[in-house]
């Protein structure tokens, strides 16, 4: 495909995007600017302006760089609005409620064309649709500050979609982590975007759809926009599902603030900022965390020898090869993060003008079912031995009152299949082999 017949390609597509986090504030512009025809599913669809701004903004000084503009072309509540006519459906929210948000949507998917359905934000859902009016619907997230990311088996989800619906003509895809940083500045109207990264991942299937999904959306949310994050497609979702990202981070710094605060804090201005004040014990989390998913790393490649698995690294690995960076450790890649030093700690008000560690926030909702218990999963499965994940669960579940583990460490199935959006481990979606988790 030349460039010439992608530009007219992308001139044609109506773009749907589910939600109304940072990242459709992000993809909006973009996309406007790129030719689609930018559609938003959205509880608020009156909160949203027609049109909304992306200002480039430089994390030290707040200094606003460069802007970006976008048109919505339609904004509604009611997925039957914006679903029918979308080639490309976008979900921004949080992991743990793609899920109900497949299933609400799955009704209205086209099925006389191809439609892609990607996550952008914690995971993108994009079916395939001919290229006339592409529809990208984006949901919004829990925070402020979001992440597009491949975590949780977001083709398991996928495809369990399809089948209950009986759909045919889906091309699911999941990026691997979030191509830029950004903060909703004035909602539904202006976001600030920190910059984005160097290289970014994408898992697709059916693999041959890539080229394609490239030249109609990837390279219009990073790489035409920014000057940088061109894609590259990973072997398998696998490689996305158990690298090092949110799932590992976010429950690493939360238990290490709970170990030395017991998450509890005097005062707003007590409570550390999540990246700007990572300490050694953070950090130390992470390093027992990894070295655990290494192990269970080690032992997918083993026993799918077949698959290169590129992609599926540890966390330093991954750093390195999105930002072309020079962190030699863990703990500086936080702290000295421009990117990052605006995120705060997730609490909720205490007694007395205090502040608690937030253990509703999606830290704990996205990154133990649907993160951490699907790596316990895999190591179960293959007979590795995780005993610092196992500690991390059990201290979550404890603190949420949830049963994910039993008192061996072991899983709970009757507790983590009781209901279809308990958990996200494999069989959640029916399956029981390893060999099936693979596209």
């Amino acid at each position: 495909m030349t460039q010439e017949q992608s530009n007219s390609l992308v001139r044609s597509l109506t773009t749907c995007i589910v939600g109304g986090g940072s990242s459709a504030h992000v993809l909006i512009p973009f996309l406007s600017e790129a030719g689609h025809h930018v559609q938003l599913l959205t509880r608020r669809p009156n909160d949203w302006h027609d049109v909304v701004y992306c200002e480039i903004t430089d994390g030290g000084n707040e200094q606003v760089t460069e802007t970006h503009a976008g048109s919505i072309y339609k904004k509604s509540s009611d997925p039957a609005d914006v679903i029918p006519d979308a080639d490309i459906i976008i979900l921004c929210m949080p992991v743990h409620t793609y899920r109900p948000s497949l299933d609400r949507l799955a009704p209205y998917i086209n099925r006389s064309r191809e439609v892609f359905v990607g996550t952008v934000s914690f995971q993108w859902l994009i079916a395939s649709v001919p290229m006339r009016n592409a529809c990208v619907v984006l949901i919004p997230a829990l925070l402020s500050l979001l992440q597009i990311y491949g975590q949780a088996g977001f083709n398991w989800m996928v495809h369990s979609m399809e089948k209950e619906n009986n759909l045919t003509n889906v091309v699911c895809f999941a990026i691997g982590s979030i191509p830029w940083i950004c903060r909703t500045q004035e909602y539904g109207k202006r976001v600030a975007n920190y910059g984005g990264k160097m290289l970014n991942l994408v898992a697709v299937t059916p693999l041959e759809k890539f080229d394609k999904l490239n030249s109609i959306f990837l390279q219009d949310i990073s790489e035409r926009p920014l000057g940088m994050g061109k894609f590259e497609q990973t072997c398998s979702f696998l490689s996305l599902t158990l690298s090092v990202d949110n799932q590992i981070i976010h429950p690493s710094r939360c238990y290490g603030l709970w170990q030395r605060y017991q998450g509890h804090f005097a005062s707003k201005e007590d409570v550390p900022y999540f990246y700007k004040d990572f300490d050694e014990l953070s950090a130390e989390n992470i390093h027992k965390i990894d070295a655990e998913y290494t192990l269970i790393r080690d032992a997918v490649r083993k026993h799918f020898p077949d698959r290169p698995f590129k992609y599926m690294l540890d966390y330093l690995s991954l750093e390195k090869l999105n930002h072309k960076s020079g962190h030699v450790d863990v703990l500086s890649s936080f702290k000295n993060s421009k990117q990052l030093a605006a995120i705060k700690t997730p609490t909720v008000p205490g007694a007395n003008g205090s502040q608690v560690l937030n253990k509703d926030c999606r830290f704990f909702t996205d990154d133990i079912p649907y993160g951490l218990l699907i790596a316990k999963w895999f190591a179960q499965k293959l007979d590795v031995k995780t005993p610092f994940i196992d500690g991390v669960i059990c201290w979550a579940q404890t603190l949420r009152g949830e049963g994910f583990l039993n008192q061996d460490c072991t899983i709970n199935k009757e507790y983590c299949l009781q209901e279809k959006y308990t958990s996200g481990i494999p069989e959640s979606y029916g399956i029981t082999k390893l060999k099936d988790l693979l596209d």
